[in-house]
């Protein structure tokens, strides 16, 4: 069984809560397909009935799991269809952005419990860790304490190597660089004792697709997630993979080239904030970009260019990817509103014919369907795959 990767915090995981192998396949089992009788349970895990019983006995006292109302069929006794208990398992989310951080509390069946946002110009450690500390009470007390003794882990998606992502302008504070020496664990462990669970944001954003979005529709395939900065995943036989640092899947930096010719990485094209220049060198605020929720319908004619050269772009770097692994689709989503994300996929989708793709086959291109919040759902559900279900990606 693959592990998930809990870097530098695995100790402090419940062991409590921690599941044995056969528990986490029937967890894993229930959470892919909905309420299950413990008949059809045994026969796709292999395991004996009575096995079964004594499994879902125990996962009915531990409160992660409960029955359905009897369903009779024909002849025999009535089947009792079991399902996750919504409230079995929280976990908190947090995602950081260069525009925005948001928490979240996500309950056993990926439901959003509780939501904040904070917007900024740009990331300030102090600003931020103080927001998640705020937040965080503000959740707890909106949970209330029976529903916050469930919660088993505080997970955070934030961009590799962040400090390097400084203003666009150039002036970038010394508070911002400070990111480079700080510890997310000991900065969160200054307001819980939750187990910290750190992840790329871009990971974060295609496990979020792969768990409860499109990703159930391919085996192995690319994904692109277009934010300020445009990052990526990678999703193997079903599973998401990190790589032995956490970096995999790191498609900004590939080099793509524009119509005259030049060539330059694709972060510098189908990143959103190449949008937030055209939009402040044509005297228009790029912070209405990020308002909530979301309408580019005023920037028209800013928004058609970026869609045009980044869709360029992204289909260069699709078939670069698909050089290195035979992706059988690119699934793309990004933290835009819906319809720009639409066209930003149907252009892709037009552009991508016209790319050299001699000695490759031509991936499919999916829209995702998970949105702004992916980091944020992705960062909250590893600390519930890691202790209770069988893991979706690999390191």
């Amino acid at each position: 069984m693959n592990q998930i990767k809990a870097i530098g915090v695995a100790s402090r995981a419940d062991d409590k809560r921690l599941r044995s192998p056969n528990e986490r396949a029937i967890l894993s089992l229930l959470q892919r397909n909905g309420a299950m009788p413990g008949s059809d349970l045994a026969r796709q895990t292999g395991l004996s009935a009575q096995t079964i019983s004594v499994i879902l006995r125990k996962l009915k006292s531990d409160g992660l799991t409960r029955q359905g109302k009897p369903v009779r069929g024909k002849v025999g006794k009535p089947s009792i269809p079991i399902t996750l208990n919504p409230l079995g398992a929280l976990s908190v989310g947090c995602k950081l952005g260069r525009r925005s951080c948001d928490l979240i509390v996500l309950n056993f069946c990926g439901k959003t419990l509780f939501k904040r946002n904070l917007t900024y110009d740009i990331a300030i450690p102090q600003t931020v860790f103080a927001f998640l500390e705020a937040s965080y009470v503000d959740a707890l007390e909106e949970l209330g304490a029976k529903a916050a003794e469930r919660l088993c882990g505080f997970g955070i998606a934030a961009p590799f190597e962040i400090w390097k992502w400084g203003a666009s302008d150039g002036n970038t504070p010394d508070e911002f660089l400070s990111w480079k020496d700080l510890s997310f664990e000991r900065e969160i462990a200054r307001f819980t004792d939750l187990p910290v669970f750190m992840l790329n944001d871009a990971t974060s954003a295609c496990w979020a697709e792969q768990v409860y979005g499109r990703g159930r529709e391919f085996n192995d395939y690319a994904y692109f997630f277009v934010s300020t900065f445009i990052g990526g995943g990678i999703v193997l036989n079903q599973s998401v993979y990190e790589g032995s640092r956490g970096n995999a899947g790191s498609f900004a930096p590939l080099r793509v080239g524009d119509r005259a010719g030049r060539t330059q990485q694709l972060l510098d094209v189908a990143s959103v904030h190449v949008l937030e220049t055209a939009l402040a060198k044509a005297g228009k605020d790029y912070r209405d970009l990020w308002k909530q929720p979301q309408d580019w319908s005023g920037f028209e004619e800013e928004v058609s260019d970026w869609i045009d050269a980044a869709a360029y772009a992204i289909a260069q770097a699709c078939m670069s990817a698909c050089a290195v692994i035979d992706f059988e689709a690119v699934i793309i989503d990004g933290a835009l509103p819906e319809d720009v994300r639409h066209r930003l996929v149907e252009a892709v989708r037009e552009k991508l014919p016209n790319e050299d793709s001699r000695g490759l086959l031509v991936p499919d291109v999916a829209e995702g369907v998970i949105g702004g919040e992916a980091r944020a759902i992705g960062a909250a559900c590893d600390p519930i795959y890691s202790q209770f279900f069988t893991t979706t990606h690999l390191a």
